[in-house]
């Protein structure tokens, strides 16, 4: 596609989705104080909204390869650009998420993220964010709630591999919940003013069992959640498959 192309297609994006992400928020906040059953799906409306816009308007498809689970797990998930935070909620089964708190921040857009299950973490606050996090967590988790994380912290350039956060081992170690590790290779295509069309493959790995050493369970996450980031890929902007059926998401 020609550089003019990419700019006229992510220009026309940006205002579709960001009118439409406003609608979306004001009309979830104003169904909060009635049903919170609604609210959710407003939310994850807004998620799916955005997927249809990315392949109407932008022009790129997703492919997911393997199985998410569905409650009782840890989604560790690479993260390469906003294409994967704003899908989690498509993507899984209305899952908590563990995020930034400067997320939270945002008006109107904060609260409603919030309510419906976003928590916070305060970086500078060591142990005390960590304990934050654990009583959050547990809470969600008790109503049988995915709880998902980027491991890493925070957005990680295409091909390159970064270590873990120092808080991923402890809150693996004290909820002691299996790690279903998720790679994605949206980094060439989203991660950038001008977006590209092509293909995402999001390829969810072999559960990791709870219980392990923080130096094996970091190693085989860091390892599972990269299978993907190669430079091979981000020239080509598409996806190298392996032969692991593949499934691509619907959305309604």
């Amino acid at each position: 596609m020609s550089r003019l192309a990419e700019v006229l297609r992510s220009l026309l994006f940006y205002v579709v989705f960001y009118i439409g992400t406003a609608a979306y928020v004001l009309a979830a906040l104003a169904m909060l104080p009635f049903d919170r059953s609604r609210f959710a799906r407003i939310v994850i409306g807004w998620s799916r909204f955005h997927r249809t816009c990315t392949r109407l308007l932008l022009g790129i498809r997703v492919v997911v390869e393997g199985e998410l689970p569905q409650s009782h797990a840890l989604v560790a998930m690479k993260h390469e650009s906003f294409f994967e935070a704003i899908d989690l909620p498509n993507l899984l089964n209305h899952p908590a998420i563990i995020a930034k708190a400067e997320l939270l921040r945002i008006p109107l857009w904060g609260s409603a993220g919030r309510h419906f299950g976003l928590i916070g973490v305060e970086r500078d606050q060591g142990a005390k964010a960590l304990r934050t996090m654990l009583t959050a967590a547990r809470a969600l988790i008790a109503e049988g709630r995915v709880l998902a994380i980027f491991p890493e912290g925070t957005r990680v350039p295409h091909g390159r591999v970064a270590p873990l956060g120092s808080g991923f081992a402890g809150l693996y170690k004290l909820l002691r919940l299996p790690v279903v590790p998720v790679a994605i290779d949206s980094g060439p295509l989203y991660h950038r003013n001008w977006k590209r069309s092509g293909t995402i493959t999001i390829r969810v790995g072999e559960p990791i069992p709870a219980g392990l050493a923080r130096e094996e369970i970091e190693a085989r996450v860091i390892s599972a959640i990269n299978v993907l980031s190669t430079p091979t890929q981000s020239e080509l902007g598409s996806a190298v498959h392996d032969g692991t059926p593949a499934r691509e998401q619907v959305v309604q």
